[in-house]
């Protein structure tokens, strides 16, 4: 029999090998989906149960969002064992106001990293250890500062609109409404990241949840210090007394001074921000440029290890001084 296979040219171990693998695999992922699915019809018999008991619309369309979000998160839930932090990742994921899974997250990165990888080693000529390494780093570096970049935007339109939802807040305090209803009013009537925070807010409080309660678990999903200051307005008038309408009006003309001061310090650290900017990117522009003109002459740097020395010394002193004109800058109000 061994003679027989080795006629075909004495590869038939490897071919047994590959076969033997994919057997492997296949039955893997049988078993998986198996599994899957016999706990995905146990989930879909519970749910059909407490649908049947409630006849309340509300708690049907509840019952299809929660079967939703089980259904879409059947791979986060593989990914939460093999990353660390998955709480706070998910909860950076949330603050983007983006439906993004942990999943999709973990692809995207090893997508990049992947083609960086590859890109680094076939088109620009790297040695292999630099060019995985710069994947790496691509793979989670790109994504982060994507992710950092969603979130700066949401939250920085959620501060600019958040003193019109207070505002609507003491409007309809000041015309003899509860804070409950108020605060569902904002979330009817504004748009954008204040609405959705606020829906949140009001879900909450229909389920029963004090106000200052319902404010302080939705506050993680923005993370601003002005979700913050509301709770703590609303908690401490809670426990103290007073004129709410009176308390959330001068909130809301403290939040829009503060706001005011931050766009007054960014137009007078616009230059410094500029000249960073500039010298961060030059080094970089001159790559490219000696690339393209001459890549034999720059190559050199990374075929020589002292070039990867004072590749490497660079990047760090770099990143050393766009720290501390980072600091410089910044300013907390």
């Amino acid at each position: 029999m061994i003679e027989f296979l080795d006629s075909f040219g004495g590869d038939w171990r490897a071919m047994a090998l590959v076969g033997s693998a994919i057997a492997s695999v296949c039955l893997f992922l049988f078993v998986v989906a198996s599994a899957t699915n016999r706990s995905r019809r146990r989930r879909e018999q519970r749910f059909a149960r407490v649908a049947q008991r409630a006849s309340v619309r509300v708690v049907a369309e509840g019952v299809a969002n929660v079967r939703r979000a089980d259904s879409a998160t059947s791979m986060d839930r593989f990914v939460t064992r093999i990353i660390p932090r998955p709480k706070n990742l998910r909860f950076r994921l949330e603050r983007t106001g983006w439906k993004i899974g942990l999943g999709h997250y973990v692809m995207v990165m090893i997508a990049i990293a992947v083609a960086e990888g590859i890109s680094a080693y076939s088109l620009v000529g790297l040695p292999a250890p630099i060019a995985v390494f710069l994947g790496i780093a691509s793979g989670v570096a790109i994504p982060h500062v994507l992710v950092g970049v969603l979130i700066s935007r949401r939250q920085a339109k959620f501060t600019q609109e958040f003193p019109e939802g207070i505002d609507v807040i003491v409007r309809g305090l000041r015309a003899g409404l509860p804070v409950s209803e108020s605060i569902i009013a904002v979330g009817r009537e504004l748009t954008g990241p204040v609405r959705d925070i606020f829906a949140d807010v009001s879900e909450r409080l229909s389920l029963g949840d004090p106000v200052e309660m319902a404010v302080q678990e939705v506050s993680p999903k923005i993370d601003t210090p002005e979700i913050k200051f509301f709770g703590i307005s609303l908690a401490i008038q809670r426990e103290t007394g007073g004129n709410l309408a009176e308390t959330l009006s001068n909130l809301s003309d403290i939040l829009r001074r503060r706001r005011q001061m931050k766009l007054k310090i960014k137009a007078l650290s616009s230059e410094a921000r500029a000249s960073a900017y500039i010298l961060g990117c030059l080094p970089f522009v001159m790559f490219t440029l000696l690339y393209l003109v001459n890549n034999g002459y720059i190559m050199k740097l990374f075929a020589d290890p002292r070039g990867i020395a004072l590749v490497v010394g660079g990047l760090f002193m770099m990143c050393c001084g766009g720290f501390v004109m980072f600091r410089m800058v910044r300013f907390e109000i």
